[in-house]
């Protein structure tokens, strides 16, 4: 076997390392820019021909870049969005990759080509990042070679973009769990003040728990107040005046 047919083998081994590497960022608490920021770096280093990386992220807003390891490549995918039209957004609408060259792409997305060009860019390859049936964005690839990326470099792409929609998803559950441990120590905090009050007006009145709630309830309908911040007014006007 000849040395060259060892590096597709060398190389899987690399990408393996690098997902691994891609797998504890998110187990280290880092912020989904910083594990996209990672992944791009991860292939840029990996995949032979690509010299440098981006993330497209496409939402109802629009499109954007959210890691790139590079800021010169900014303004090829910038044109992009501007324009409306490109390689990273043909990729992120037909959910296949593409590949593109300055010369290839000059007639049909002219203001990519001049971005390419300008930025020392001579091929470029962009794959869809999907979750389930939900189209998330593209990941990009740029070389000065205009014969850089072939069947390998893109298989190695697309475990890439793979990678990058699991940190998505990962990054997703983690926001979804924080809203909702947030929604409960506000609501334990509330309850707490509320019972607080609660404990106020029995005190002071000499009524039952039932009864003073009903008159915390009474307060806050008549004043259009919530139920909590009648209760924590109350609780400060006593601070006020012990």
């Amino acid at each position: 076997m000849s040395i060259d047919e060892h590096v597709p083998a060398v190389l899987l081994d690399e990408a393996s390392e690098a997902l691994e590497e891609l797998a504890g960022v998110l187990a280290d608490g880092q912020t989904l820019k910083e594990a996209l920021q990672q992944l791009a770096e991860s292939a840029s280093r990996v995949i032979p021909d690509a010299e440098n990386v981006s993330v497209t992220a496409v939402d109802p807003d629009g499109a954007s870049t959210v890691a790139a390891t590079d800021e010169k490549v900014l303004a090829v995918d910038a044109d992009q969005y501007e324009a409306g039209d490109g390689p990273c957004l043909e990729a992120a609408r037909t959910l296949r990759p593409v590949r593109a060259t300055v010369e290839s792409g000059r007639r049909k997305w002219p203001r990519f080509a001049d971005a390419a060009e300008r930025a020392g860019v001579r091929a470029y390859l962009s794959t869809p990042i999907v979750l389930e049936d939900e189209m998330l964005g593209s990941l990009n690839l740029y070389s000065s070679n205009d014969r850089a990326f072939d069947p390998f470099d893109e298989a190695l792409l697309r475990l890439f973009a793979t990678a990058a929609s699991t940190s998505i998803t990962g990054f997703r559950r983690y926001e979804r769990s924080r809203r909702l441990i947030e929604h409960l120590q506000h609501a334990l905090e509330s309850r707490a003040e509320i019972d607080q009050a609660k404990g106020v007006l029995m005190a002071a009145h000499g009524v039952d728990a039932e009864a003073a709630f009903g008159q915390l309830v009474l307060e806050s309908q008549q004043h259009n107040t919530k139920l909590r911040e009648v209760a924590r007014n109350l609780l400060a006007s006593v601070r006020r005046d012990p």
